[in-house]
């Protein structure tokens, strides 16, 4: 077995969501420090003591060596590559980015090397993996618009394109790989809708509830809204169960997008190509989004997670309605105007309320901004400035209200008491404010 410590204590990091890491048995010691920067995306940046930048989009390989200029000239010499990097750190290794781990012929001549002391690998993590020399045919909405001149492709026909390049995949594989995206979504609404149970949560099951008072006719009226809020709180507890979700754009607000889409798909009656449409449009918003601002509420608030998945959303759901492309833009610079400066203030720590509630304020934010989009209201402020203006607000909100339960809701006489409950139910130390730093989750 493994033995695990986890000491929380200051490291100065300089990303509010960092993780040191020290693996050791009686060989060896090796260190790791990565960060998270949203939806389950994580990325090392050091190595024993050495920069690096890994996203786990390529098999790395890591040759460890005192002297790497002979070892560097065999390695270009021999190996096809995407990346050779030399370490500049406390621990001397060669970087090696590549589409597969180097033959065994290789690693045998490079451990033969009195130069080398050994190797490393990592596999890669990410469904579609990066490679060199990769162009994309857009990254901003702007290049976007210029890219579709003359084309009049639809949202997402766009994402298509976008993701074909990235990924090298045919256009007919996205299209696939989005379809089985929203059947793990649609699985996951139909299972939280059968109800979830999970000791270690805030809420329980309210979906049911939910759903008993909307067939009985004891809801105020609005068909899709209420199809919306159902899906959206089924997804949640799903997440706080602990059962399969896709984390769009995060697991905080996974439930904001898919709810709102497929809540929308299933009042309309719509086809489940028109599901996987919608999603690839959304996931084009999401591109942006992550080019240039976070969807980590430790960087940026709320506004970074529900905000973005409320964005992403809206384009969707004018997609589903027959709108152009310039109404989906709209939309979703729109929805993500609503939701600029919402701060993230998880209650006793853990990431269920107001989440909830927030990840349904911002599927309604949705199919607000879609309808007025659709009645050609005008958003006023392009898409790629609101996306920055998202990130700089981000930055300038304090850091107790970035998900670090050091403010706002999270320290509240209520939610402090619920967390000494959760905490002693499941034999955790006694609650100490004073010396958190950041989330539990």
């Amino acid at each position: 077995g493994i033995d695990i410590r986890i000491l929380i204590e200051d490291i100065r990091a300089d990303h509010p969501n960092t993780y040191k890491v020290a693996l050791f048995n009686d060989r060896e010691m090796r260190e790791l420090t990565a960060i998270s920067t949203g939806g389950g995306m994580i990325e090392v940046v050091e190595i024993d003591g050495s920069p690096v930048s890994m996203a786990g989009d390529f098999f790395e390989t890591l040759v460890y060596t005192e002297s790497a200029a002979k070892v560097l000239a065999y390695l270009r010499a021999t190996v096809d590559c995407d990346a050779l990097e030399v370490s500049a750190g406390r621990t001397r290794f060669i970087g090696i980015k590549s589409q597969a781990f180097l033959p065994d012929n290789i690693r045998k001549e490079l451990l033969a090397m009195e130069e080398v002391r050994f190797i490393k690998q990592l596999n890669p993590v990410l469904p579609v993996m990066s490679r060199k020399n990769l162009r994309v045919p857009f990254i901003t909405c702007a290049e976007m618009l210029e890219y579709n001149r003359g084309k009049d492709l639809a949202l997402w026909q766009l994402a298509v394109h976008y993701e074909s390049a990235r990924g090298n995949l045919s256009h007919e594989a996205v299209y696939e790989r989005m379809r089985d995206l929203v059947g793990i979504m649609r699985t996951s609404i139909q299972q939280g809708l059968k109800g979830t149970r999970y000791e270690d949560r805030i809420l329980g099951c309210q979906s049911a509830g939910f759903q008993a008072k909307m067939d009985s006719g004891q809801l105020v009226g609005g068909d899709v809204l209420n199809r919306i809020i159902l899906f959206v709180t089924s997804m949640m507890e799903m997440k706080s169960s602990m059962g399969v979700i896709v984390a769009a754009p995060t697991a905080g607000a996974c439930g904001a997008l898919p709810g709102a889409v497929l809540g929308a798909v299933s009042a309309l009656g719509l086809s489940e190509d028109d599901s996987i449409k919608a999603m690839l449009a959304a996931g084009m918003i999401g591109v942006f989004i992550s080019a240039h601002a976070t969807f980590a509420a430790e960087v940026g608030g709320c506004q970074a997670e529900c905000g973005s998945g409320s964005g992403m959303a809206a384009a969707a759901i004018v997609g589903l309605a027959g709108g152009s492309l310039d109404q989906a833009l709209s939309a979703s610079s729109m929805a993500l105007q609503n939701s600029l400066g919402m701060i993230c203030d998880p209650i006793a720590n853990r990431v269920e309320a107001p989440c909830l509630g927030r990840n349904i304020m911002a599927a309604s934010n949705a199919l607000s901004c879609a309808n007025i989009a659709l009645a050609d209201y005008n958003a006023l402020i392009p898409l790629d400035q609101v996306v920055e203006t998202m990130d700089q607000v981000g930055k300038s909100i304090a850091h107790e209200l970035r998900c670090t339960a050091l403010g706002g809701l999270s320290i509240t006489k209520a939610s402090l008491e619920i967390e000494a409950r959760l905490n002693a139910l499941s034999g955790a130390e006694e609650l100490d404010l004073a010396a958190r730093k950041f989330k539990i989750c």
